[in-house]
């Protein structure tokens, strides 16, 4: 039986099926629960959010009735944003927080913002950012009638990204644990680093193979460094023998 569910958050036009091998590959105590953001897979009917805070305002009241257990957040690139902003509202709401936060290939909030915003460019320069990013397919990019139907999504959320201000506010007091790509040319060690400057417990810094989207080539290692972290909370949570 789960004793700790893991919310997890995906990156710009990511969905849900990101984490599909997640729960084969975790402790079984631990649920995976991956988030779906309108506009894609099960919920494409449904407009996408295209700023931050609507959307996790959205989230707080959504998930509050799965949080009757502990719980930790993993959020990649917007992802790791969505979560961090997710804690900070539900400690507004005085509602339970997460144990722990993973967050994966995202600069810190606190630091500004190095790269131009894409949202707004004309389709073939978007198009042309998004390969250059490495996150969406070849086959995907260059196949019109499928990037047709992604385009909103994607801009979308870039734009909620690229219009997201970080406001001061107290640190987290749950553990954190930051994790980047070697290869990641839009997300530096220092960037990543800088995490810990958001929370006052305990902070890890891990480094993968990969580029920006290590989570899926380096995802063997990423799931045991995951597991690592949360086994404490798990030994915690367990019942008396």
């Amino acid at each position: 039986m789960a004793r700790l569910r893991l919310f997890c958050f995906p990156y710009a036009g990511g969905a849900a099926s990101v984490f599909s091998m997640w729960p084969g590959n975790l402790p079984p105590e631990v649920e995976v629960c991956p988030v779906q953001f309108p506009g894609r897979e099960n919920r494409l009917s449904e407009s996408p959010f295209t700023q931050l805070k609507p959307l996790v305002l959205a989230l707080a009241q959504a998930i509050r009735s799965y949080l009757d257990k502990p719980f930790a957040f993993f959020g990649h690139s917007l992802g790791a944003v969505i979560g961090f902003e997710l804690a900070r509202q539900l400690r507004r709401e005085n509602g339970p927080g997460p144990l722990h936060l993973f967050v994966s290939g995202s600069p810190a909030p606190q630091l500004p913002r190095r790269h131009p915003a894409i949202h707004q460019l004309p389709e073939e320069g978007f198009i042309k950012e998004l390969g250059r990013i490495n996150g969406t397919p070849e086959a995907v990019l260059h196949n019109v009638e499928l990037m047709q139907l992604f385009l909103p999504v994607l801009r979308a959320d870039f734009a909620m990204y690229e219009t997201y201000h970080y406001a001061v506010d107290g640190l987290l007091d749950c553990s954190l644990a930051a994790f980047g790509g070697l290869e990641d040319s839009e997300v530096s060690r220092r960037d990543i680093e800088a995490w810990q400057d958001q929370t006052c417990g305990a902070f890890k810094l891990r480094m993968f193979p990969g580029d920006h989207f290590f989570l899926r080539s380096a995802r063997t290692p990423l799931l045991r460094a995951i597991s690592q972290d949360l086994r404490p909370f798990l030994a915690k949570s367990s019942p008396p023998n």
